[in-house]
Parts: structure tokens; C-alpha cells; sequence
């Protein structure tokens, strides 16, 4: 998908304030059991298609609205994926301003774990 500039100039702005995690960063965490929600921002429909095993749906229009009500403690370690890691940006930028200080944005995104071909449920939400 091609990106608006402005938005892509945006996730560029932000990122310096931002912790991003790689790919295999995040399935080192999950080998070596550790503790953190792993959350999906998509959209529903996205989510609905396929989504990565163990995670979470908070869609990224209800995000900051609804975070207190799966996440409470505000230390617990966060990592946030989208499609290709920029939604899952700006959401991080986002929880960190609302004082959670344990957020991680997956670089790279769905797409960059479904070309590795690291595990997908595609099963029936």
C-alpha cells in the first residue's frame, strides 16, 4: 500500500521517541517466555482475516479509549503490531503520552511476520 507522505513524514517525526522492536526481537521474547501483551491494532476486518497467535484486538481507533479496560498496569510491557509497523507507531507514541512506559511498536508488522512465515491464525473469529 502506498502511504501518504504527510502521514509517512509523521511516523518518521515520531519515531525518535518511540521503542521499535524487529520481528525476531518479538519471537525471541515469546521463546524465552516473556511477559507482555501483544496487541493488534488493525482494523476489525484485518483482524478478522488473520491475526498473530497470542495477541490481542484493540483496534487502533479505539486504542487509547479502551486500553485501561485490558491493560491496567501501566508498567506491563506493551508490544503493538499493524500491517507494516506505522499505525502500530503512532499508537505507541500515543500509550506512552497516556504514561504507559513499557511500550515496544513491531517493526515491520503482520506483513514482515507472514514473509518470514512465522506462525498465523487464520481461524474463525
Amino acid at each position: 500500500m502506498q502511504h501518504d507522505p504527510a502521514f509517512k513524514n509523521l511516523v518518521e517525526e515520531i519515531r525518535p521517541a518511540i521503542q521499535e522492536l524487529t520481528i525476531a526481537d518479538v519471537q525471541h521474547k515469546f521463546q524465552t517466555g516473556e511477559n507482555f501483551v501483544f496487541v493488534d491494532v488493525r482494523e476489525d476486518h484485518e483482524w478478522n482475516k488473520a491475526r498473530l497467535p497470542q495477541a490481542i484486538h484493540i483496534g487502533r481507533g479505539v486504542l487509547e479509549r479502551d486500553i485501561a479496560n485490558h491493560i491496567i498496569d501501566k508498567d506491563q510491557q506493551i508490544i503493538l503490531y499493524c500491517g507494516g509497523g506505522f499505525r502500530s507507531a503512532l499508537a505507541a507514541f500515543n500509550l506512552q503520552k497516556m504514561g504507559y512506559t513499557n511500550v515496544y511498536s513491531m517493526d515491520g508488522g503482520f506483513r514482515a511476520w507472514q514473509e518470514n512465515n512465522f506462525p498465523i491464525d487464520n481461524s474463525s473469529k
